[in-house]
């Protein structure tokens, strides 16, 4: 006897739209567009790609995915019934939908008795004839209809058998899907599952779909709650994103149905793909991606604690769930005080470097030393490449300091002035110079490549991305440890670096000079596409 076809779950993605409420973000045409085609080659089955009765730069992105020859997914615009007292076919934010051309069109209604007569004050059948006229007007159109039932869970509670009506008039007006939507995001996963099944069991001519949101951390939950009761279309947004708390984030709830439920979403492989996409979508939002998201986070797959490591380097699984690369992510090794010689070692294979028997005791002897001391190497890998390079005798490094001298100053009338004077032993050479900034560790990183540049005239290539400075102890005043981070780049190759110091430029500068030895090392080993991210 054969095997059943596996199940199978459409996803229908509101990033574009109901996440674009989330406060902070906003998106242009041209980006939305840009999600929507990595969006499209996932698989995705819907995406909305806005609500173009509200603002004119959605009809602009409706006009734009015209030229797009779209693969999988049907794009939707997405809107509300008809004004009360309106015809249908005089109502312009309806007519707006139908002008998008898109193929699907998507919209709410009230299924409360309180927001049909508190927010709306219609009468209910009006509401009833508000949803069927406006599904078959769009229906008659030529449009594939999706019906949102927006405070459904709600009205549920409230009215069960009115809730239900508001499902059945779509239906007769022709809508190819209802949606039931956990609006306020208030429900809990058991609630949700008894009540999508109720509605699934009511509506038996008509997919039900979940549109879930976050306030109570249950989004995900309570999608998977409404998948296992029988809805077959999941929304949600990528990483989250959504007004309040967020919307159900696809980015758990596709690898949960697929990995852990054996429920398809997207294409065969599309998967692998997952964690790229998600971060490149953070990246076209202009948000810092969550590196502790489940699946897609960079530190989805880290391990920090030594006997943690040291399992999973006798056996991947020991410390996780799934591959990482099933997702397209990856394990990491971090290293800190809590670490153990597997760390060490682990990044040793990592950065490609030969330890010899009982450096890596030597290394973690001095990395927990150093952060007794206000280091932190969690995320400042560099410096611990660069910990375990100068345990093995053979390695050189590309200078080393003789001193350094800083002078901030300011004279009458004039902004203030900084320079920096540094000695350095170069190729066995002292090379003394000088050079300004514009603040003291701009003068020192300044006069640092003046005297690298005739040795090394890749130098010029890093570059100094970001500088930060953390107080570790402020009970202590102007004695206070002072933790400064570098971060670095040479090309794509980014990589950070740590110092730490009562002495706010001494911390600057231990921080600065291996961010410049480790990319010069990079550099000089023609590996720099590595990085140390």
């Amino acid at each position: 006897m054969s095997n059943p076809a596996p199940r199978h779950v459409r996803i229908y993605d509101v990033t574009l739209r109901d996440g674009t409420q989330r406060e902070g973000l906003s998106l242009s045409a041209a980006d939305k567009i840009r999600i929507a085609m990595m969006l499209d080659a996932l698989g995705v089955a819907f995406i909305e790609l806005g609500w173009p009765g509200s603002n004119p730069k959605d009809a602009e992105a409706f006009a734009m995915a015209r030229d797009v020859p779209w693969v999988n997914a049907s794009l939707a615009a997405f809107g509300s019934t008809r004004r009360a007292g309106c015809p249908v076919d005089a109502d312009p934010q309806v007519e707006a939908l139908l002008a998008t051309r898109a193929p699907t069109c998507t919209i709410f209604g009230k299924s409360s008795l309180l927001h049909v007569r508190e927010v709306l004050r219609v009468d209910p059948d009006e509401n009833l004839r508000m949803i069927e006229d406006t599904v078959r007007y769009l229906a008659a159109s030529g449009r594939r209809v999706i019906y949102d039932a927006e405070h459904f869970f709600d009205g549920y509670k409230a009215d069960p058998e009115y809730a239900l009506e508001t499902l059945r008039a779509a239906e007769r007006g022709g809508a190819e899907l209802v949606t039931v939507c956990e609006t306020n995001g208030g429900a809990l996963p058991w609630e949700v599952e008894e009540q999508v099944a109720s509605v699934v069991a009511a509506m038996r001519r008509v997919p039900v779909g979940i549109h879930a949101h976050d306030d109570t951390g249950c989004g995900v939950a309570n999608s998977i709650a409404a998948v296992r009761a029988g809805a077959s279309l999941v929304q949600g947004t990528i990483n989250g994103y959504g007004e309040r708390c967020g919307n159900a984030n696809l980015c758990s709830i596709i690898p949960n149905l697929e990995l852990k439920m054996g429920i398809r979403c997207l294409r065969a492989g599309a998967l692998e793909e997952f964690t790229h996409v998600a971060w490149q979508v953070a990246d076209i939002a202009n948000l810092a991606p969550d590196p502790h998201a489940a699946y897609v986070g960079r530190s989805a797959f880290a391990h920090k604690g030594g006997v943690h490591v040291a399992a999973i380097r006798r056996h991947p699984r020991a410390y996780e769930h799934i591959d990482p690369a099933l997702v397209g992510n990856r394990t990491r090794v971090v290293v800190s005080e809590l670490s153990g010689r597997g760390n060490v070692l682990s990044k040793a294979e990592e950065y490609d470097v030969e330890l010899e028997a009982g450096a890596e005791s030597a290394v973690l002897r001095g990395l927990k030393e150093r952060e007794a001391r206000g280091f932190a190497f969690e995320a400042a890998e560099a410096s611990v490449a660069l910990m375990m390079r100068r345990e093995s005798p053979s390695y050189v490094a590309p200078f080393q300091l003789v001193e350094y001298k800083v002078i901030v100053g300011q004279r009458e009338g004039q902004e203030a002035f900084s320079e920096a004077t540094i000695k350095l032993r170069v190729r066995g050479e002292v090379v003394h110079t000088a050079a300004e900034g514009n603040g003291p560790v701009g003068a020192l990183d300044a006069a640092l490549r003046k005297a690298l540049v005739a040795a090394y005239p890749g130098v010029n290539g890093i570059r100094l991305e970001d500088y930060k400075v953390r107080i570790l102890d402020s009970v202590n005043g102007t004695d206070a440890i002072v933790r400064v981070m570098i971060d670095s780049s040479y090309g794509e190759a980014r990589w950070s670096t740590v110092g730490a110091s009562s002495n706010v430029l001494e911390a600057s500068w231990l921080a600065l000079a291996d961010g410049i030895e480790y990319g010069l090392a990079e550099a000089r080993a023609g590996a720099v596409e590595k990085g140390a991210a």
